[in-house]
């Protein structure tokens, strides 16, 4: 379900950034939110704390986004980059004491590496939305693995068209903009 966030960012856009969206991109938003009710299924399954977490991670990333790309036209990668980690660790450090918990040494070496792999990454970031969906096969892994849950067939259908739908907005919107 956070996984809605390109849909997010392409339906908030013409709002808050100006940014013209054109027929093709509003019926794959229309599509991709289809796709996620298939996921959630109201009433027919349980709408838990879970669902309604991940629907919001996936709305505030893409409120997240669009933020920064409005704060890019006023101020400089870094301060922007500064402002949000600021905030961020503002916001976590009124949960911390009552969350932590110290890190081993292997996952001290596990946050190195993904802070390394991430300031490594040089790519344009409409470039590399559409890889961020191989996350979903990971997380099934994971929830397999560890949790013995595996998503039913009309949970893949959702996932599928929700991830479609993104794909295809990304894609349109670099064909658009080349």
């Amino acid at each position: 379900m956070a996984f809605v966030a390109p849909l997010i960012v392409t339906a908030l856009s013409p709002f808050f950034l100006g940014e013209r969206v054109g027929y093709r991109r509003w019926s794959a938003v229309i599509v991709g939110f289809l796709g996620s009710l298939i996921v959630i299924r109201p009433g027919l399954l349980d709408f838990n704390i879970a669902t309604l977490t991940a629907l919001g991670t996936g709305f505030f990333y893409g409120t997240y986004i669009i933020v920064t790309r409005k704060l890019h036209t006023v101020d400089t990668p870094l301060l922007t980059l500064l402002i949000t980690g600021v905030v961020g660790a503002f916001i976590l450090t009124l949960y911390m004491p009552f969350t932590w918990v110290v890190p081993t040494s292997g996952q001290w070496i596990l946050m190195f590496f993904i802070g390394l792999c991430a300031s490594l990454k040089y790519a344009d970031a409409s470039k590399l939305a559409p890889f961020s969906y191989f996350e979903i096969i990971t997380n099934v892994s994971i929830g397999y693995y560890f949790f013995s849950d595996f998503p039913d067939f009309w949970t893949w259908i959702g996932l599928a068209i929700i991830v479609l739908s993104g794909v295809y907005i990304s894609f349109r919107e670099r064909f658009i903009s080349s």
